[in-house]
């Protein structure tokens, strides 16, 4: 396994094979996934991304298995401020959750395509333009204290998204959701559902929050391959981590402060690589103990419930 092409398109094969057999064969029924199965998926991608981590740990050599899980780790953690908006949005516009595994396929297999082409850039650039790799590292700083101060995310508003008023004005959509479709035909006349404006929200959401962890991850090594394939399996299953903490999300409430430390500390040992410069056993450590305390503060002071009105 190296940064070839045969690779690149075996795990492209591999990757549309997995899409393929969630959306004909597990998921080809559209039904509501419940606790127990949505924890019996996300242990499953958890075990397969790991088995790939010690493929590439095994034939691409030890500091790009730690840097894959380095980076694995980051996207995944990241991806919970994805979770708090997917949630926002389903509630937002009373999707049924029976139709919430649909859009969210959908929704990751654009993510992917978007992902590839940033990555692919992303490297690129920093590749000519090594400078940039200093900037890149400010901008992280920059972006985990705007988080810390903020204490999360950025806040996604469905009513004032600039595209999704794009996409109302061009298209004739339908008041109700129609039994999962995106598209239904009326009277002759082609409809768009609110379903696909519900796809359109998740699909730019997920560039909102591309701008921080495609960074973060580019900032940890620039070998495309190992950006890219960490990112896909942090990708594969958020879907299923989506459904196992829908109800259990806010019981995690000092992990956004968590992943500002870690967007500050990754752009930190980049701006000061030449003054001290960090080992990746050492770094991935610092990035896992972060991540760890986070959810232990957030279990062991919880949140309080705000009084209801």
């Amino acid at each position: 396994m190296e940064n070839s092409p045969l690779s690149w398109f075996g795990f492209t094969a591999f990757v549309i094979g997995l899409l393929l057999l969630d959306l004909l064969v597990f998921n080809r029924k559209a039904h509501e996934i419940r606790l127990r199965e949505a924890l019996g998926w996300s242990a499953f991608w958890v075990a397969l991304s790991l088995g790939f981590n010690l493929l590439v740990y095994r034939y691409m050599g030890r500091q790009a298995g730690l840097q894959w899980l380095t980076g694995y780790l980051v996207e995944k953690a990241l991806s919970v401020d994805n979770l708090f908006v997917f949630l926002l949005i389903f509630n937002y516009f009373k999707v049924p959750a029976q139709y919430q595994h649909r859009v969210l396929f959908w929704g990751v297999l654009g993510a992917l395509v978007l992902r590839a082409i940033f990555i692919l850039a992303g490297a690129a650039l920093l590749a000519r333009f090594h400078f940039l790799m200093y900037l890149l590292g400010a901008f992280l700083v920059y972006t985990g204290i705007r988080m810390g101060i903020g204490g999360g995310g950025p806040e996604i508003d469905p009513e004032h998204n600039p595209i999704v008023r794009f996409l109302s004005r061009r298209l004739p959509i339908t008041r109700h959701i129609e039994s999962g479709a995106f598209f239904v035909r009326k009277d002759g006349l082609r409809f768009a559902t609110p379903l696909l404006v519900v796809l359109v929200m998740v699909e730019t959401t997920d560039v909102v929050f591309a701008a921080d962890s495609i960074p973060a991850i580019l900032a940890i090594t620039r070998d495309t391959f190992v950006v890219f394939t960490s990112n896909v399996f942090a990708l594969l299953g958020l879907r299923a981590m989506y459904f196992a903490l829908a109800s259990l999300m806010r019981l995690f409430h000092y992990l956004n402060y968590g992943l500002a430390l870690v967007l500050a500390f990754i752009g930190a040992k980049i701006l000061l690589e030449r003054v001290l410069p960090m080992s990746m056993p050492v770094s991935l450590g610092v990035v896992g103990a972060i991540l760890l305390l986070s959810v232990v503060a957030s279990l062991i002071w919880p949140k309080a419930e705000e009084d209801s009105l």
